[in-house]
């Protein structure tokens, strides 16, 4: 099966069965590696990308499914040279320990500052559970979240957002 989908903003057509799991096409076969492969359960949350805007396990989602769908990564959201505000701000606040889950984690916090740019602690830790870190930097997480919110408040005259 041959599948057409918007990739961090650019068309990618990749030939697949219609059950594989877009983790597998966008680490194999578009060299995009920042999702992780963690449990391949969709319990841990390594691989949290978006589509369509919203926060999805890629490890459970079929590529058949993703058909003319806008997908997501890390990637889309910055680069090294100049990280976007959330990815700096996780670098801001040394939220990555040995890091492999800091991307499905971006991911999940990104869909929703995307949808509440100002989100409560409480609001934070209820997105933000599905998402696992086995090195418990949980609260380092959340500080980078609300950095990233404060900065985003700024940006829009509307002060802090913490």
């Amino acid at each position: 099966m041959t599948v057409s989908l918007i990739v961090n903003g650019q068309r990618r057509t990749v030939s697949a069965t219609p059950d594989t799991p877009l983790l597998y096409v966008l680490r194999d076969d578009l060299d995009l590696n920042a999702a992780k492969y963690g449990c391949g359960l969709g319990q841990c949350g390594a691989c949290t990308v978006h589509l369509d805007g919203k926060a999805v396990f890629s490890c459970l989602t079929p590529i058949g499914s993703t058909q003319e769908r806008e997908v997501t990564t890390l990637e889309g959201l910055g680069t090294q040279e100049q990280p976007g505000i959330l990815q700096q701000a996780f670098i801001d606040e040394q939220a990555a320990q040995c890091g492999y889950c800091i991307a499905g984690m971006i991911m999940r916090a990104q869909s929703l500052l995307d949808r509440n740019p100002a989100p409560s602690d409480a609001e934070i830790r209820r997105h933000m559970q599905p998402n696992l870190c086995r090195c418990g930097t949980h609260h380092r997480i959340i500080r980078a979240i609300k950095r990233a919110s404060a900065v985003l408040g700024s940006r829009n005259g509307k002060g802090d957002a913490s």
